[in-house]
């Protein structure tokens, strides 16, 4: 997998990339009741420009990608200067507000993320096979603190498609995968695109705390 997705990136292989700041994150994001300045994760980042978006409102981000390749884009993409270091089993380079750690996810420390206050997630989980999904969601909740919350954009693909990635993600999954340490709730399920059939939901996420 890890191979496959530094392929693309160097390829050019990116159809996943927005050019733009993802919509809904500019609609929900205001209303999830993040806390002001909270830091951010957002898990397999790429290069997105969602993360420029979220550290124009204060927030700290922390973005986790596999491919070099999407690093050095964003970075060059980008404005100011640029700090580097290795932690662990990552490669860090920081931007202004936005610091991204090159490295597995899941080999992301619960130390590491003691800042972590909020999440935000367009193209991770749908960019894992079955098999990974349940791994993903319980270690998420590992890294998040009671009363962290977040957006989850997942996507269902054309009736009889089966392809991926990205990956279809029905609701009943969601559920089925947060629900045990997540507070869920649906926002919204967005059109289905013309050519490629996707069509993305929305959902808040609220890490529960001892007992809820």
């Amino acid at each position: 997998m890890v191979e496959d997705w530094r392929q693309r990136w160097q390829q050019g292989r990116i159809g996943f990339h927005r050019e733009a700041v993802h919509p809904a994150l500019e609609r929900h994001w205001p209303g999830l009741g993040v806390d002001e300045g909270a830091k951010v994760l957002v898990p397999l980042c790429g290069k997105s420009l969602d993360m420029r978006w979220l550290a124009d409102r204060g927030h700290p981000v922390l973005g986790i990608e596999l491919a070099e390749e999407a690093i050095e884009q964003f970075l060059a993409e980008g404005a100011g200067e640029v700090s580097r270091y290795h932690h662990a089993h990552f490669a860090v380079s920081r931007q202004g507000n936005v610091e991204l750690w090159c490295g597995d996810f899941f080999h992301l420390h619960i130390d590491e993320a003691a800042e972590i206050g909020a999440f935000y997630d367009r193209a991770a989980l749908i960019a894992l096979p079955e098999a990974a999904r349940q791994r993903y969601a319980f270690h998420l909740a590992q890294l998040l603190p009671p009363g962290a919350r977040g957006l989850l954009i997942t996507l269902t693909r054309a009736p009889g498609d089966s392809g991926g990635p990205p990956y279809e993600v029905t609701a009943d999954e969601v559920h089925e995968r947060f629900s045990p340490n997540f507070e869920v709730t649906h926002l919204e399920d967005g059109e289905r695109e013309p050519g490629s059939g996707f069509r993305e939901s929305i959902w808040k996420l609220v890490r529960r705390g001892p007992g809820r």
